[in-house]
């Protein structure tokens, strides 16, 4: 049953973990399996579930609160890319931005809508997402290690680095390999976030810029799913559960606004690390906790 007290928990945890590089889907499995939710858990791997079109509101909360959070880039998104499209040629950096991101959605966007429910089926379970929110913390890592290796020629300081490359000089197939990275979200473990971060840190940006292009490029993935989705909610799925899919989107939305706040802010100075040695240590522990 989902009563509001599950939707607060689950509204807190998809607005926190979207945004941090643990894996929202992981932790949406994980914890409601740790908590002895069993009927949630089982309802993940559902094609007809009242839960997951509940999730669906979650996610539209969250893809809300990252409008409201990077509305100022996002209006200058929009307008550099009605203005470069009257003039047919980029009239400022911020249009080139959104080509880029448009570029970047359009991989996870198709394997998303052909793929996410195989998926789903076969690894929305706690055995698999603890497997994978593994193999993320390790993707963390390795992510940084090839970091200080592709930074070595700018430099690198004990609480991040230094000289990086701005995001408008991407190339489109920079921006189409950074996309890429986000079909590995489609993992029950597996942080969008995350890889995202990975994918721009290994093309020469730094902590602050891949944190921000990943948070960008991941509102319009988040906003379309749920948009797409929505209609489940309006009818019969959605009987029963309208109140608390309300209040879990409005919690999702609070979580991840401060989320992104405070994330913005945290990788400007710091790196990947404690968030891939928790994936580790939580994942071999859910391992461990499902296998006995």
């Amino acid at each position: 049953m989902l009563t509001y007290f599950r939707a607060v928990v689950i509204g807190l945890l998809q607005g926190v973990t979207e945004l941090f590089p643990i894996s929202s889907l992981g932790h949406s499995v994980l914890i409601p399996a740790l908590l002895g939710w069993d009927s949630l858990v089982t309802a993940q791997h559902s094609g007809d579930s009242p839960y997951l079109a509940f999730l669906v509101a979650v996610h539209v909360g969250t893809a809300i609160a990252l409008i409201v959070y990077f509305r100022k880039e996002w209006v200058k998104i929009v307008g550099g890319l009605l203005s470069s499209a009257r003039e047919r040629r980029y009239t400022s950096p911020d249009a080139r931005l959104g080509v880029l991101l448009i570029i970047a959605t359009i991989p996870a966007a198709l394997v998303g809508l052909v793929f996410e429910h195989a998926l789903r089926d076969v690894f929305a379970r706690p055995e698999a997402a603890a497997f994978f929110l593994t193999l993320n913390g390790v993707i963390l890592l390795v992510g940084e290690r090839l970091r200080r290796r592709v930074a070595a020629d700018v430099g690198y300081r004990g609480d991040g680095f230094t000289g990086g490359r701005s995001i408008d000089s991407l190339s489109y197939w920079e921006a189409l390999f950074i996309g890429c990275t986000q079909i590995g979200a489609l993992f029950a473990g597996i942080s969008r976030s995350g890889i995202t971060m990975v994918g721009g840190l290994f093309r020469g940006l730094d902590h602050e810029d891949a944190a921000r292009f990943a948070f960008l490029l991941a509102t319009p993935i988040i906003l379309g799913a749920g948009l797409y989705k929505l209609p489940q909610l309006a009818g019969h799925l959605g009987d029963g559960i309208r109140g608390q899919a309300l209040v879990g989107a409005i919690v999702a939305g609070v979580a991840a606004y401060v989320s992104a706040r405070f994330l913005v802010r945290y990788f400007q100075t710091r790196t990947l690390t404690p968030f891939g040695i928790y994936c580790i240590a939580f994942g071999i522990f859910c391992m461990l906790y499902f296998a006995f």
